[in-house]
């Protein structure tokens, strides 16, 4: 039977036994873990959030998705231009060649329920290498309550059209409408259904070659004579490209270019001296002179047509007065007699008479 001495130091050995193994256990846990263990030399970041809903102290902060440290603290510090919540971060040293001073931090979510964590993005940081007690600028990104509100907003909107849509077709299954009546409405089908018969029957006449389209389309005279027009067509074409008839001569022959290009510079020189006042026609658009007179005759003769139309003077009484053109015109037709008669008989009228005293 073993004494009490022995007793008490065996139990002391598997009491250190355990303690050891305990603290091995424990180092090579803290060694594997992201941080990097409790050795590993380590940095406190910062950044300020609007909110940190979520977010716990002791969870992860990753770089590009790789856990290098820690959430150390989080408190409400009131305001602050980038946030009411300041969160405090231990991260790894071995990883502070990626992290910038103008690297930022936003808040991720692993997976749709996943907890939550910070997330570090140096991808576009161009700035120095962040130092112990560095201030990150934070960025925002669309919680679950944004999207849950968004997808309210589109499931409500979807809900309306929804409700429009049942109306649209309960409108339509009552028949009424345009729709409504081309689907339940006999008559309008069996008006649908004539035409298409008529349609049939159109389509009949002319694959059997009646009608003018139907001759159009089945008759080999009309694509002859067509034919042979196109042909002329083609020749009238050759003829005017080699310059042959008035058209090929228009286009072809240069002697028509050169007097067209005279008749333009002659008109250009004919321009030209009507704005620089030369001639009659320079003289009666640019002497001012000239149209002062020319406006005054026609003022004179303006003046004389509205004396005409009044009746007044010879010629106005002549126009305005019945009893003048009825004389006038009886002079007229008594001298038109007289001129006839002496005509007719000649002796009557012209015999001299001779008398001696």
């Amino acid at each position: 039977m073993p004494s009490q001495k022995q007793l008490k130091w065996s139990q002391l050995k598997v009491g250190l036994t355990v303690v050891l193994a305990s603290v091995a256990l424990m180092v090579l846990i803290i060694l594997m873990s992201g941080s990097g263990g409790l050795f590993t030399r380590k940095i406190l970041l910062k950044s300020y959030f609007p909110d940190a809903s979520g977010l716990a102290e002791g969870a992860p902060v990753k770089l590009s998705g790789v856990d290098i440290g820690n959430v150390k603290r989080i408190q409400v510090v009131g305001s602050h231009p980038g946030g009411s919540v300041e969160v405090q971060m231990k991260v790894n040293t071995r990883y502070r060649s990626f992290l910038r001073k103008d690297s930022k931090t936003l808040l991720a979510t692993a997976g749709v329920l996943g907890a939550t964590y910070i997330n570090i993005d140096s991808s576009h940081a161009t700035g120095p290498e962040a130092q112990d007690g560095d201030v990150l600028e934070s960025s925002e990104v669309a919680g679950y309550d944004d999207v849950i509100r968004a997808a309210n907003s589109s499931l409500q909107n979807m809900d309306v059209l929804i409700k429009r849509l049942d109306r649209i077709v309960g409108f339509v299954e009552s028949g009424q409408g345009s729709i409504g009546k081309l689907i339940y409405e006999a008559r309008l089908y069996d008006q649908l259904s004539a035409t298409v018969t008529q349609l049939q029957t159109l389509v009949n006449d002319v694959t059997q070659g009646n009608g003018t389209l139907g001759k159009f389309i089945e008759n080999d005279d009309f694509y002859n004579r067509a034919n042979a027009t196109l042909d002329k067509v083609n020749q009238m074409i050759d003829n005017v490209n080699a310059g042959n008839g008035t058209i090929g001569k228009f286009l072809k022959d240069p002697s028509f270019y050169d007097n067209a290009n005279k008749a333009i510079t002659n008109i250009k020189q004919l321009t030209d001296d009507i704005n620089a006042g030369k001639g009659a026609i320079g003289k009666l658009a640019k002497d001012q002179q000239f149209a002062d007179k020319l406006q005054n005759t026609m003022n004179r003769l303006s003046d004389v047509a509205d004396q005409l139309e009044k009746g007044n003077g010879s010629a106005g009484l002549f126009l305005r007065d019945r009893a003048v053109y009825d004389n006038t015109n009886k002079l007229l037709t008594d001298t038109q007699d007289l001129i006839k008669a002496i005509r007719q008989n000649p002796k009557k009228y012209l015999t001299i008479h001779l008398k001696l005293f």
